[in-house]
């Protein structure tokens, strides 16, 4: 997501679906289950009055369905937007998987690769890394280095660096994740064409767009290809390929991929679905880029009221629709209007991703510019300089987003130096 337009220092946040891969839900058997279960051998040994040999297996049987549980209920607690219920669970879910498993198990890998998933949306970004490395490193000792999972791997550990703007970390991750692919599952595999989207995604941000294109249609051919053109992947590779055009100001070819994704979710998913809301999110911000902005308003509203009704009104999703909807109401200079918003993606953000999280110094940085516009020069101030701490912490001095922040600062002391 990008944060800030050429012409002003802000923009609005496009809402561009990757397709990394997801955490694991339940518990991965990687082997065949063959014979009686410890369940069914402790009820055996009960009905022969053996309970002292039936106690560990049923014990066992319990920390196994725990762990499946507790995983799976993780999962829901993270897509909730409630990451500080959900990181215990997860933790706990791997401890059972170590004791059962041992520590270089594959499901052992599955556990750190869902913890690690979370940290990187809270903005944790060492703590997911090495999670990452760790799972990474089980699963090549255990599956083999051209194993599909060691792929999954590596494109989620590149999703962490490029999260940081640590893009030549990324590309041969994603690079190497797609080779594996191509090898192991053919080249129109749907996983073959998540990688080409991420790695597209990559060149993306970058501005490498001729470069990001030709995957983009790659991914979207294999997606209608194999998945049908009404799947909701598809409707995912549409939007993201509309962002595309977006960047480089093609705005007529990238609205009609915007409404077919659009279509393609609402017919697919119903209408009151979050991805239905991002590709309204999507629209809307494209037509604020054009200034249509009238046409822009009602559908942040809609994006607005479906993630409030759907995930709750303190998701980090509100937060996002929230600070977009802000930057419409700035741009128009309705200033009352959109401090509030901005106060309240503010409020969100901290709660729910943590003080330090670069989403926090983004709204930072929204709400400096807010106030320098009204020519409140000594609040705004502080607060470009919070949102570069905030920056330079998580990101480091050389992301994209902390030197946009620090240039922000800068030409906003020399206009307080002419004042």
């Amino acid at each position: 997501m990008k944060m800030f337009s050429q012409k002003n220092g802000i923009r609005p946040s496009w809402v561009c679906v990757a397709g990394f891969f997801a955490p694991l839900l339940g518990i991965l058997l990687l082997a065949g289950c063959t014979g009686p279960s410890d369940t069914d051998r402790a009820l055996e040994y009960m009905a022969q009055g053996k309970y002292a040999e039936a106690e560990p297996l049923l014990l066992k049987e319990l920390e196994t369905k725990e762990k499946a549980l507790g995983n799976d209920l993780a999962f829901l607690h993270q897509a909730q937007g409630k990451y500080d219920q959900a990181v215990p669970l997860y933790l706990r879910a791997l401890e059972i998987s170590e004791k059962t498993l041992g520590k270089v198990h594959p499901n052992v890998a599955a556990m750190c690769n869902n913890i690690a998933e979370l940290y990187r949306l809270q903005g944790k970004y060492a703590q997911a890394e090495t999670l990452y490395l760790r799972a990474l490193e089980i699963n090549e000792n255990a599956l083999g280095k051209d194993h599909s999972l060691v792929a999954a791997t590596n494109n989620n550990l590149a999703a962490v660096y490029q999260a940081q703007g640590k893009y030549k970390q990324a590309e041969p991750l994603f690079l190497r994740a797609l080779n594996i692919q191509e090898k192991a599952l053919g080249k129109d595999h749907p996983d073959v064409a998540t990688t080409c989207n991420n790695i597209a995604g990559l060149y993306r941000v970058q501005g490498k767009y001729e470069q990001a294109e030709p995957l983009y249609l790659r991914a979207l051919e294999t997606r209608v290809k194999v998945l049908g053109k009404d799947h909701p992947d598809v409707a995912t590779t549409y939007d993201n390929l509309a962002v595309l055009y977006q960047d480089q100001g093609k705005y007529e070819q990238a609205e009609p991929l915007h409404l077919r994704a659009l279509e393609i979710r609402e017919k697919v998913l119903g209408k009151d679905h979050p991805s239905v809301a991002a590709t309204c999110n999507n629209i809307a911000a494209l037509y604020q880029t054009q200034g249509k902005y009238e046409q822009a308003e009602p559908l942040y509203l809609r994006a607005l009221e479906i993630k409030e009704k759907v995930l709750g009104k303190d998701h980090p999703s509100v937060a996002a629709t929230c600070n977009n909807l802000a930057l419409l109401c700035q741009a128009q200079g309705k200033y009352e209007q959109a401090e509030p918003l901005t106060l309240r993606a503010l409020e969100i953000r901290e709660k729910v991703l943590g003080k330090d999280h670069p989403s926090v110094a983004t709204t930072y940085n929204d709400l400096a510019r807010l106030y320098q516009d009204q020519g409140k020069y000594a609040q705004a101030e502080s607060l470009f300089q919070r949102s570069l701490n905030i920056s330079e912490k998580t990101l480091g001095p050389n992301h994209p987003n902390t030197r946009q922040i620090k240039k922000n600062l800068t030409e906003m002391r020399k206009k307080m130096e002419r004042s």
